[in-house]
């Protein structure tokens, strides 16, 4: 145990934190899963829906790729823009699913989709010189996070209950302004599982036409998992191959989030991104990109076997969702995530707003769920909203929402 004298105690009321570190946001999925795990150490039953991760085993092929790779030697350092084999694997599958070419010499490889978001506000903006970053609200929170953290500008995109949890064009065309110097699409969206369809992609195009200033920061994590609308991405629209980092990875697709794998595209950017891979993680595990290749390059039964698990889920949670009293869930199109709208709910019980709810769902009924202040500042007169993760067994879903719907009855009023 270190002793500390008054002498320490007095240095270290001296050391500062910088002012990045002290607005750098988190990801509250993780709060929330620690608050959750504290209440099973207690004993408590509960049943969790809160972090967005697959819970299906990563396809067995390509842990034997994995073994394969460490018995080969192959687990020392690899350039930091990743190895060939992978490049070229990951240019081929983001073309292929987008229709364009991607030169392998244009795409990067990190340890997951995630370290691309500060290395494209990095390599876009200036710190605090007023470079402005729109982004979705609500959305991802490592977005609004890295954006103060690199001292830009953090300008919301509100997305809306009417238009499905998606945007209105008109009011991106009204967020840009002179100084805004990136864009942050997420389709499928977390979390609210809308997917971008490709009218509104293209009248997103004809905006950033008039602005030729703008990058497109395109998370595509998700891109596999679409049910309904075929997937679109902005990149394959004329002229914004260009100006779009494709941002797309190994993690939701193959149910490999633990091996942190994520790749991007940009011709014009590569260079920067292996310049910060460089600077940062040195290069991604190379036992994991081994691991990648042989989930882009073999077989598709277990990504395909995931995708339907999903679409069946969301079927059930959005039907079983739309019976709670109080409650109302449009059908996402995409991703693994519902965002039922729980308005009438929070009346319903007297609570104050969605986190009461959410925090009384949690400790009276056992049921963990993400509030909509988890993803930014609720937008007025668009209601309270929590977020399921369905990457969760039919019968939790079932035990859950079932739970969910006795808890309200349970405390309604009047």
């Amino acid at each position: 145990m270190i002793d500390f004298t008054r002498a320490s105690i007095a240095a270290m009321n001296s050391l500062k934190i910088s002012r990045r570190s002290a607005e750098l946001g988190t990801e509250n999925a993780f709060v929330v899963l620690a608050e959750v795990n504290a209440l099973l150490a207690q004993g408590r039953d509960i049943i969790s829906f809160c972090i967005g991760q697959p819970d299906f085993r990563t396809p067995e092929h390509v842990q034997q790729a994995a073994i394969d790779a460490i018995r080969q030697g192959k687990h020392g350092y690899t350039a930091s823009a990743g190895i060939p084999e992978l490049r070229r694997a990951a240019a081929r599958y983001m073309g292929d699913m987008r229709g364009i070419s991607i030169d392998p010499d244009d795409v990067v490889i990190a340890a997951g989709a995630k370290p691309f978001i500060a290395y494209t506000i990095l390599a876009t903006t200036d710190y605090g010189v007023g470079d402005e970053v729109i982004y979705p609200n609500p959305g991802f929170p490592i977005y609004e996070s890295q954006i103060r953290g690199h001292g830009a500008v953090p300008v919301p995109l509100a997305l809306r209950s009417s238009r499905a949890g998606s945007f209105d064009p008109g009011e991106l065309a009204a967020c840009i302004t002179p100084r805004t110097r990136l864009l942050i699409l997420n389709s499928p969206h977390n979390p609210t599982g809308a997917v971008i369809d490709r009218a509104t992609l293209e009248a997103v195009a004809d905006i950033l036409r008039a602005h030729p200033q703008v990058w497109v920061y395109a998370d595509e994590i998700y891109s596999r998992l679409c049910y309904g609308e075929a997937f679109a991405s902005i990149a394959s629209l004329p002229g914004m191959a260009e100006r779009t980092i494709i941002a797309d990875g190994a993690s939701k697709t193959w149910a490999m989030t633990g091996w942190r794998i994520g790749f991007a595209a940009n011709h014009l950017l590569a260079p920067q991104f292996i310049r910060w891979v460089t600077n940062t993680e040195s290069c991604a595990s190379h036992i994991s990109q081994w691991a990648a290749v042989a989930a882009i390059e073999g077989p598709q039964a277990d990504a395909v076997a995931m995708h339907a698990s999903f679409q069946s889920r969301r079927d059930l949670i959005v039907r079983l969702l739309n019976q709670v009293p109080g409650v109302s869930c449009h059908v996402p199109g995409g991703a693994f995530y519902a965002w039922p709208d729980v308005t009438e709910a929070c009346r319903l019980i007297g609570a104050e707003d969605s986190e009461v709810f959410r925090k009384r769902l949690l400790h009276e009924a056992g049921v963990a769920v993400l509030a909509d202040i988890h993803f930014g500042a609720r937008i007025p007169g668009d209601g309270q909203h929590i977020r399921f993760s369905y990457a969760a067994s039919e019968q939790a879903i079932e035990a859950g929402v079932a739970r969910m719907a006795q808890f309200i009855e349970r405390n309604r009023r009047g």
